[in-house]
């Protein structure tokens, strides 16, 4: 009951002041970014810049290839803007991509340094007459992509699509859905508006009862100081699970499976909160501990870019919390997701949660003590 009454007077204090509404705050501009910023469906066509270092003749059953799938049937002119350089193309469009000719090699290889293409490449012949291919790659690709650029060419093209017509693909759960690219995005920013949120919030909670002398006053009661930050991150766990509804019901509807969702948002933010705690211990002032708090932020944000890159996925990486709590999201949210991926994760966030709280808890009677 002490614990209880510690919350709600928490509560009361909290909903006082400016803290409490910042995460509100953030998930209606997040909710208003996916509304109207981030599109049902991204249309974007891909873009290849290529270099026919080629015969006339070859350079000529080139062009007739690709006018033929051309949407209006006409070479378009054009100049692309490279750094202060414009690079006068050749551009071909069909329903999935842009394909522009240039003049050099150099060319194509300052367009793959500056604008980052899907695909940048020279093609040529070699000594004995062959054709060769040369990639441009950014380095982030992945080894089955690779290796796929190295085989692609080594066997006959048409030889290679029978195959693939005649590949017999057998789903293994026609029950599991895909999500639209508004709703992809919702997983990370989840994982942002709840963990991360709620462990510069929680830490800004402690920093201003420090600077009023709260937590000084523990030590004078009869009250335990793990009541005191347990309150704490109920609070937090309060306004994770409302502020994260208010951008998941939105946009998913009926879709996501919300009493798993639930068990998540609570066990993931008992875990950043309990680090928020930690770190906080360290410092007198939320100016002091910026850098550590801000340093942890951006650590935590790292698997958004393989998320959205998948092509680019370290194996350390996927060492961050955060790794499988976007996964963990994503399963919540999709039709008939992956439960027991989602409850190993949660088990995880809680276990390694209370470990940090109680060396937390310890730093803080230390910190009464001293």
């Amino acid at each position: 009951m002490k614990l209880w009454h510690s919350f709600i007077k928490e509560l009361k204090l909290a909903s006082r002041g400016y803290y409490f509404y910042i995460e509100f705050v953030v998930a209606i501009i997040l909710l208003a970014i996916l509304l109207t910023v981030v599109p049902e469906e991204f249309g974007g066509k891909k873009t290849e810049y290529l270099h026919l270092n080629l015969p006339e003749a070859i350079v000529q059953e080139y062009e007739k290839e690709m006018l033929a799938e051309d949407l209006d049937g006409k070479i378009e002119k054009v100049e692309i803007k490279s750094k202060k350089d414009l690079i006068p193309a050749d551009l071909y469009e069909t329903e999935k991509k842009k394909i522009y000719i240039v003049n050099s090699e150099a060319e194509a290889l300052q367009l793959a340094e500056t604008e980052r293409p899907l695909l940048s490449a020279v093609i040529s012949l070699d000594e004995k007459g062959k054709m060769h291919y040369k990639y441009y790659l950014q380095g982030y690709e992945s080894d089955r992509l690779k290796n796929l650029y190295l085989i692609i060419h080594n066997r006959d093209t048409n030889v290679l699509k029978e195959k693939v017509d005649n590949l017999e693909v057998r789903s293994l759960s026609t029950s599991y859905n895909i999500l639209s690219d508004r709703q992809n995005v919702v997983p990370a920013f989840l994982t942002f508006n709840g963990s991360l949120m709620g462990l510069f919030i929680i830490a800004a909670y402690i920093f201003l009862d420090k600077k009023e002398g709260i937590i000084k006053a523990y030590a004078i009661t009869a009250s335990s100081v793990w009541q005191y930050l347990m309150s704490k991150v109920g609070v937090i766990l309060v306004t994770t699970i409302l502020t994260s509804l208010l951008i998941v019901i939105p946009i998913m509807g009926l879709q996501p499976n919300y009493l798993l969702l639930l068990v998540l948002l609570i066990t993931s933010g008992f875990c950043a909160s309990s680090l928020g705690l930690l770190i906080a211990s360290f410092y007198d002032n939320i100016m002091k501990a910026f850098g550590v708090i801000y340093a942890v932020m951006i650590a935590m944000l790292l698997p958004s870019i393989a998320y959205y890159v998948p092509s680019w996925e370290p194996t350390w990486i996927k060492v961050i919390p955060t790794y499988p709590l976007i996964q963990g999201f994503k399963e919540c949210i999709v039709k008939n997701g992956d439960t027991t991926y989602t409850l190993m994760a949660s088990i995880g966030f809680l276990v390694v949660g209370f470990i940090i709280f109680l060396i937390a808890n310890k730093r803080y009677k230390k910190t009464l003590a001293a």
